[in-house]
């Protein structure tokens, strides 16, 4: 272990933190503990960093982290109250933006990303998979003209929705009225529909509550026979054609992926989509089956699961663990559950998320309000307020953009409630959310995502990383430094999928053979285009899974003075 200062090209000053594996497993026995302390000057006054503590021992084979100090605030503003958002801020939780009839366009793909979007979701529910094609093949075209900004694509599944069957005009449902619901097909009449579930029957029992879009509307069965289901109505509305059908505390027998999300899959297969967002998960084993079939066909696409059936939530642990990330998708998950649990259950699963090292997305009525308003509830702007400091890494959008009449207006509320959360967050060195031992062998990338955040958050840096395989990126995102992760990578999909984890701002550059090329030529794209100043410092990562520059068993932390 060593710790070296000197200068080098293109830097006035650099601290250089050095571990190899040969240095870890040397300290036989022994606890070690070090301080590194790097020096600020500002006229005659010299301010002092603690950096990191750490201690090992070859018993278990770990790393145990030592207590880490937060960041030293060495100005007199306070974090809290009177907060302002600084003029180059930016919004480390992404914004995920149902593509509509309102913003396919290419003029509006265009606003929407100046606006604030980062992923650009596809709703299998809806549209066909020409008019899919014309928004992939813009996200494309828009990510191709920049190095420095992207859209993913997320492809959400229909899944298995149980429906009602259309009628010829909505259909009033009136408290305490008899409405019934039957399996045979094209049965409309003012008491009397379809569904379009065969087993609907089966599935239901006497003094069952039946919601309608989501709970708009809601019947308690009565009785049944071998093919309808006989419903007392209390609370009414219009019935329009093909309405959402839940059972309040059931799920559907149906396979969460049908064979019209595989002919979706497919598709996203075959146009290099990013996420799937898979509906309706119930265990870890669709999840297993889907990621089986995507490595049969050599497609790097990551398995978004959405969690928002009564059935999912005794498997969470597991569901999480064997996906890419999750979506609290909380209108099904409302409906089927208590409301009241849907608060409860969004705040478990960010913690199972942050805890599994999983990236979360909050979806669902955030501003369903500016689907036909220009300004959003205040209780609206609470909710994304609440999922920021949840620290989700992602809010979602869904008709407010996809056929609301003011999409550009909700991006842009959502940007800036975002942003003006995260300005009252305080700055401070979040210990690790899972244990905070690791496995040397085998977590040794995760430790110095660990350290190099501390490092950042103390100096007050921005963080640079190069990747390959967006690894390190990730890791570094979960442990929420408080500026920015610039990810460089030579891999358009790293690039595109780093697009949805938090506070990351993914760059797309070849990389030279020689490194100290390639982090001048970084240094200067950071220059060029406003993301850094020159005299600030930088923290840089080399870490992860696939070695650039460096023996696989050496890991280095740099901090840096930015010269222009």
């Amino acid at each position: 272990m060593a710790a070296t200062a000197g200068a080098t090209a293109g830097a006035a000053t650099e601290f250089n933190l050095r571990i190899g594996m040969h240095g870890l497993s040397s300290l036989r026995s022994t606890s070690s503990s070090f301080w590194t302390q790097t020096r600020r000057r500002s006229g005659s006054n010299v301010s002092f960093f603690p950096v990191l503590s750490m201690k090992t021992t070859e018993k278990d084979q770990t790393v145990n982290l030592g207590s880490v100090n937060g960041a030293l605030d060495l100005s007199s503003d306070s974090n809290l109250g009177g907060t302002r958002i600084s003029k180059n801020a930016r919004r480390k939780t992404k914004i995920v933006c149902t593509i509509g009839p309102s913003t396919c366009t290419r003029e509006m793909l265009w606003k929407l990303a100046e606006a604030g979007m980062n992923v650009a979701r596809l709703n299998m529910s809806h549209g066909d998979h020409a008019s899919h094609l014309k928004t992939i093949d813009l996200v494309k075209e828009y990510n191709a003209r920049f190095e420095d900004k992207v859209i993913a694509i997320m492809l959400d599944t229909k899944g298995p929705e149980v429906r009602s069957g259309d009628v010829p005009q909505p259909i009033l449902l009136k408290e305490g009225q008899e409405f019934n619901f039957t399996i045979k097909r094209g049965v409309s009449t003012e008491n009397t529909v379809s569904v379009n579930y065969d087993d609907f029957v089966d599935d239901v029992e006497v003094g069952d509550i039946l919601l309608v879009d989501g709970g708009m509307m809601s019947l308690a069965v009565k009785s049944k026979t071998t093919d309808l289901v006989k419903c007392e109505v209390i609370d009414g509305g219009e019935l329009k054609s093909r309405r959402h059908l839940n059972v309040r505390g059931k799920s559907a027998t149906l396979p969460s992926i049908t064979e019209k999300d595989w002919e979706d899959i497919k598709f996203g297969v075959d146009n290099k989509v990013d996420f799937y967002a898979v509906s309706f998960v119930k265990d870890a084993e669709v999840v297993y089956e889907l990621k089986d079939y995507l490595k049969s066909c050599n497609a790097d696409i990551h398995v978004i699961v959405k969690i928002e059936s009564a059935d999912s939530i005794p498997n969470l642990d597991s569901i999480i663990s064997a996906s890419d990330g999750a979506m609290v998708a909380r209108g099904d998950l409302g409906a089927e559950l208590p409301i009241e649990d849907v608060p409860l259950l969004q705040e478990e699963i960010i913690r199972k998320c942050h805890s599994k090292q999983k990236p979360v997305i909050v979806a669902t009525n955030m501003l369903e309000s500016m689907i036909n308003h220009p300004t959003p509830t205040r209780a609206e702007v609470s909710d994304i307020a609440i999922a920021v400091r949840e620290s989700a890494d992602a809010v979602m959008l869904s008709g407010e953009t996809a056929h609301g009449k003011y999409p550009l207006k909700a991006v842009k509320v959502m940007h800036t409630v975002a942003l003006r959360t995260e300005s009252s967050l305080p700055n401070s060195t979040i210990a690790p959310i899972h244990s905070t031992a690791f496995k040397v062998q085998s977590h040794m990338s995760g430790m110095f995502a660990f350290h190099a955040t501390t490092m950042a958050n103390t100096l007050g840096t921005s963080i640079i990383v190069f990747t390959r395989t967006g690894s390190m990126a990730a890791l570094l995102s979960h442990y929420r430094p408080s500026a920015a992760i610039f990810a460089f990578t030579n891999v358009d999909r790293v690039k595109q999928r780093l697009a949805l984890y938090h506070g990351v701002i993914p760059i797309y550059m070849q990389f030279s053979d020689d490194a100290e090329e390639t982090f001048s030529r970084a240094l200067n794209i950071l220059l060029g285009k406003d993301l850094l100043e020159e005299g600030e410092h930088v923290t840089i990562v080399q870490s992860g899974l696939q070695p650039i520059w460096r023996q696989e068993s050496t890991h280095h932390i740099q901090v840096r003075e930015v010269k222009g």
